[in-house]
């Protein structure tokens, strides 16, 4: 009986170990990418590679939200797992800077 409850322990625990394998979203296939990312399945990740051959390559993993059935929270649910070129996880893409108006007023 023990060795019953073991098997199906690891059983219910292997999904988790398979969900957000680190996979570069440039280069895997569909099956690749469903097997990979929590909450995509083929038919998400087939319109990852469609929307991949229309447009190029993803620079950032932000990029996935462009993607028909991906949301921004797909996305940070599997940031640790998306890759680019090169092999490095993506950061969260930086809000662009803008200039800070002076205090005290305009100077001539």
């Amino acid at each position: 009986m023990k060795r019953y409850l073991i098997a199906l322990a690891g059983l219910l625990l292997s999904p988790l170990a398979l969900a957000s394998t680190p996979v570069n979203i440039n280069t895997a296939d569909a099956a690749t990418l469903a097997e990979s990312l929590d909450g995509v399945g083929l038919v998400k990740a087939q319109a990852i590679v469609a929307w991949r051959e229309a447009n190029g390559a993803f620079e950032n993993a932000d990029q996935l939200a462009q993607v028909k059935g991906i949301g921004a929270s797909l996305v940070d649910r599997n940031r640790d797992a998306i890759q680019v070129d090169g092999g490095k996880t993506v950061k969260k893409a930086k809000a662009p800077k803008t200039p800070r108006a002076r205090a005290g007023g305009d100077e001539d």
